[in-house]
């Protein structure tokens, strides 16, 4: 009968640099215990970290999550035993006969629930719950676009958002896996149509919250998909990590603006200091009190052509041509101030001001 033995990697790269080890797991210090597993779940963090993507010193332990039985236990450990079931998804080394881990990090498994079951659900469940939980409130209606729904957070996330009254549209890859879906819309297909798709859904109004585990491939179809003041929320680099986001991308169209709900998206963005970063705008251009001290970001508007008949100022912007243009700065930067003040060019005088306050 072998010894202990564990799965590293002592070098970055693919499948190919995952190594087969003896080694001691030693004895549980004071609040540990130590697991001879018998399960172990496969995620994809674990390639993060056998490929470099997140960094930890070399040789990785690889492997977050497993189950198994208590075979020793630390001084100090209240209420665990030798012999119990547990599982535990927490730092790394679970590719492993054997682990130590601190014993407030051990969850038992009930009766009726396999060692398989509970070592495959702790951390895509744990995942799940604080998407779901805790990161935003939903209410019943809502709507949530979730990506990769068919895969191991995403098949535990759309049942537990379904079953809060959310809204849920998923999306898949292929056709086959979005038919195993149980959503209020189940789609599948590439990126760039997704968004069209999602915008005709709700009714052009986009979606509360978006759940991309994807990365790289999704995040422009995920940005399209979110209605005004939308979040956005990133837990995953399965395609690859997102490349470095300019806060101005994220008004879809710094430059040239087509409309005042664009350019309050623009001011949004801006950069306040506060922790409400609701925009402190109507479409009117009044100002509205937020409650918050912040910079103000006023959005300086120009566009080609003179203001049509009738049309009081703070319309112009809301009706402009779709050669508008604009910049946003904070007051607290004088000179940026100054140089947003001036023309934009010969044809482009300053025709319209907005300020948040």
């Amino acid at each position: 009968m072998s010894g202990p033995w564990r799965m590293v990697a002592r070098r970055h790269g693919g499948p190919e640099v995952i190594e087969r080890e003896d080694f001691d797991p030693g004895a549980p210090g004071a609040g540990e215990v130590l697991i001879a597993q018998e399960a172990v779940g496969l995620n994809f963090i674990d390639t993060y970290f056998r490929t470099g993507l997140y960094p930890a010193p070399l040789p990785v332990p690889l492997g977050a999550e497993g189950a198994g039985r208590i075979a020793a236990v630390g001084p100090g450990v209240d209420g665990l035993a030798v012999g119990d079931r547990v599982a535990c998804a927490s730092g790394l080394g679970a590719y492993a006969t054997h682990r130590i881990v601190p014993a407030d990090h051990v969850v038992p498994i009930p009766d009726g629930v396999s060692l398989e079951d509970a070592a495959a659900m702790m951390l895509k469940g744990m995942t799940a719950c604080y998407l779901a939980e805790d990161t935003i409130t939903l209410a019943a209606g809502q709507v949530a676009l979730v990506h990769a729904a068919a895969g191991g957070v995403g098949s535990v996330l759309v049942p537990w958002l379904r079953d809060k009254g959310v809204v849920v549209i998923a999306h898949c890859g292929p056709a086959e896996k979005a038919a195993t879906v149980r959503a209020d819309h189940s789609l599948h297909g590439p990126f760039g149509t997704l968004a069209a798709t999602v915008l005709a859904l709700t009714g052009g109004r986009g979606v509360d919250v978006v759940y991309d585990g994807v990365g790289k491939d999704s995040w422009d179809a995920s940005l399209a998909s979110l209605r005004r003041r939308g979040l956005m929320v990133s837990y995953g680099n399965a395609s690859g990590a997102v490349p470095p986001v300019s806060l101005l991308d994220l008004g879809k169209g710094p430059v040239a603006l087509r409309d005042a709900p664009v350019a309050i998206r623009l001011c949004r963005h801006g950069g306040g200091t506060g922790r409400d970063r609701r925009p402190a705008l109507r479409p009117d251009g009044a100002r509205r009190r937020a409650g918050v001290h912040r910079p103000a970001l006023p959005i300086i508007a120009s566009r080609r052509g003179a203001p049509r008949a009738g049309r009081a100022q703070n319309d112009r912007v809301h009706d402009s041509h779709p050669l508008t243009q604009a910049r946003v700065c904070a007051l607290a930067n004088p000179p940026r101030v100054m140089m947003a003040f001036l023309p934009f060019n010969a044809g482009h005088p300053r025709e319209a001001g907005i300020s948040s306050s």
